[in-house]
């Protein structure tokens, strides 16, 4: 078990076009060494948080627009105001699921909280622009993405994908996230690469954490198109235009945390967002077979329909 990992200052990072002071290491995030002019974020630890608030395990809370969670097997996490992520950590918490939760679960619900449309997948940067690859969990997201890297793509996103659009300027950005990947060890093999040096996700053995520092694209695009990738039982790779009458409920299934929407009365804001990706931006779904390796397959497959839009 690796304990929780304290800095003795506050460490500045920089994720998701923010600039994050944080009390927790975040050796995920890329650093900024030097004065940082401003801060988005705070993420603090206060273990006085767990006294003060009485929550159910697994619940989620909120009032007045704060969030809060608590993950029995790691602590309560409190997001406040899109601004500040109090942490209050169990004794014995593993550093590794408290990140985990961090960077996934509060990140998304701070993203909301700022106005930032969060969906859940993967962003790889094609030609100058972004394209999004969502789908549900084993649907083989990060292994797309991985065989994009391989064909000498760059990585915008692993997870949570942070979609900004203001009045100024209505074109959706893909923001980058952090340059980290996780791959299952069966795609790991299908790609030839060691896990000698690789650490695991907690709680999942088989699951690694993949730097991706070299191949890992560190400004925002246009988002150009959304790719939802399922497993059907046909025996080959295919796709299909996604109906603009589908498309609604498809980025809502794909929203990070979605819940979330309605207890932060962002619904009409989702609903507006979601109808204008929905009618500006191709859609797609990719079928892929529940059995065998066709990453590369739907590589060529996503490229051919970019170039001819088809």
């Amino acid at each position: 078990m690796r304990t929780l990992l304290l800095t003795e200052t506050k460490m500045v990072y920089k994720a998701f076009g923010l600039t994050i002071a944080s009390e927790l290491a975040l050796p995920e995030l890329s650093s900024i060494s030097g004065e940082s002019e401003s801060i988005d974020i705070q993420i603090v630890i206060d273990g006085s948080l767990s006294k003060k608030i009485e929550i159910m395990p697994y619940d989620f809370v909120v009032e007045n627009k704060i969030v809060t969670v608590n993950m029995p097997d790691a602590g309560i996490f409190r997001i406040e105001n899109g601004n500040r992520i109090i942490l209050a950590p169990n004794e014995g918490a593993d550093e590794d699921l408290i990140r985990l939760y961090v960077l996934g679960t509060c990140m998304g619900a701070l993203l909301l909280q700022r106005g930032v449309y969060p969906l859940h997948g993967s962003a790889i940067a094609i030609d100058g622009k972004a394209y999004a690859f969502v789908g549900h969990s084993g649907a083989g997201k990060s292994t797309l993405a991985s065989a994009f890297i391989k064909k000498g793509y760059s990585l915008l996103s692993d997870d949570v994908i942070a979609v900004s659009q203001s009045a100024a300027d209505p074109v959706p950005l893909v923001i980058p996230a952090y340059p980290q990947q996780k791959l299952w060890q069966q795609s790991l093999d299908a790609f030839g690469l060691s896990n000698d040096e690789l650490r695991t996700i907690y709680g999942r053995e088989t699951k690694f954490c993949i730097p991706v520092e070299a191949d890992f694209c560190s400004v925002a695009l246009p988002l150009a198109g959304v790719f939802e990738l399922t497993k059907t039982d046909a025996t080959s790779v295919g796709i299909h235009s996604i109906p603009k009458l589908d498309r609604l409920d498809i980025l809502f299934q794909h929203t990070y945390r979605n819940f979330l929407v309605q207890k932060l009365d962002l619904t009409r804001w989702h609903f507006t967002r979601s109808a204008a990706l929905a009618t500006d931006l191709p859609m797609y779904q990719l079928q892929r077979p529940t059995s065998g390796f066709t990453a590369p397959e739907l590589v060529d497959l996503i490229i051919n329909t970019i170039h001819t839009g088809d």
